[in-house]
């Protein structure tokens, strides 16, 4: 996640581009070139919801469209800057941060997520950040019923020059992550990422298994895990919200992070999903490159969803 900040932004913009896209022309359709009314305002609240914002983030933007009063002279540049900042507003309050070297050592992170959401992929981008620089990163491969998981994860601690452990086949992922947990304290790691199974059609036994992992940890650790990341893919709308919901509610989920937004001309999700969530957005991910992971700027994701120039915000 070391990049130049102009790099990521153009990938933000481009990842972002086909919502944006749609967006913009969906707005404009709506507005056309009269005054806002309230057909007008109507036709836009609708599009904002078809958009995947939700009812309530689109009924907050269309208000904020009301008080500006457009006139026939308005630009696209106006209208498209207005809608910036009404979906920075909604996104601004979730805004959080995942910085796992300013905290205790070992710092266990524990990634949840359903299968296919990219959590796989998205904890070796982070081992490779970290690594690069300078921590003692271990991967512990805790998803024990996926022989494919286990090698890509193994396939991403050698690009990020981490250390690996894993279990046989079905092997117990709560003692997995025991051990793992063990060997990161006793060998003075700085991070340890541990990958979990995302299998939802026995949902109880999932949930049982994450509970299990945590419990046995904290025999090691009181306060580990230090961070729970829930990992979305934004390509399935609005499933990304119900589930949320189902980690959220069953685990003590810290911090969201937004896969694939870069396949979807519905990247808005985020909207509906960082409000439904106790949790704040922390990383993003507009690609399949290692650079394609970043943290979360509201500001610089709402202007880049609507089309216009972005800049990071303290």
């Amino acid at each position: 996640m070391a990049d130049a900040p102009g790099n990521w932004l153009r990938r933000l913009s481009e990842g972002l581009s086909r919502t944006s896209r749609q967006m913009t022309e969906q707005v404009s359709s709506a507005l056309g070139a009269r005054p806002l009314d309230q057909e007008r305002l109507d036709a836009l609240e609708e599009m904002l919801i078809e958009a995947d914002l939700g009812p309530k983030a689109a009924a907050r933007i269309t208000q904020a469209f009301a008080a500006q009063r457009f006139g026939k002279s308005s630009t696209d540049e106006e209208v498209k800057e207005v809608l910036a900042d009404a979906v920075a507003a909604e996104l601004l309050p979730r805004q959080g941060r995942f910085a796992p070297l300013s905290g205790p050592k070992p710092f266990v992170v524990l990634f949840i997520g359903v299968n296919g959401s990219g959590k796989t992929t998205t904890l070796g981008k982070i081992a490779h950040d970290l690594t690069g620089r300078g921590a003692k990163v271990l991967i512990a491969a805790c998803d024990t019923f996926r022989a494919a998981a286990v090698e890509q994860l193994h396939t991403w601690a050698g690009r990020a020059r981490a250390d690996f452990v894993s279990g046989a086949p079905g092997a117990d992922a709560a003692g997995l992550a025991y051990d793992a947990l063990a060997k990161a304290q006793a060998e003075g790691y700085d991070v340890l990422l541990v990958d979990t199974a995302g299998r939802l059609q026995n949902k109880q036994g999932l949930m049982d298994e994450l509970h299990k992992m945590i419990r046995v940890m904290r025999k090691l650790d009181p306060d580990a895990p230090h961070e729970v990341l829930v990992v979305l893919d934004a390509t399935v709308g609005r499933n990304a919200l119900a589930q949320e919901n189902i980690f959220g509610n069953a685990i003590g989920v810290t911090g969201i992070v937004m896969t694939k937004l870069d396949g979807t001309a519905r990247g808005g999700v985020l909207v509906p999903v960082a409000q439904a969530s106790d949790s704040p957005i922390v990383l993003i991910g507009v690609g399949e490159g290692i650079e394609d992971l970043q943290p979360f700027d509201a500001r610089a994701f709402a202007r880049s969803l609507v089309g216009l120039e972005a800049a990071f915000h303290g």
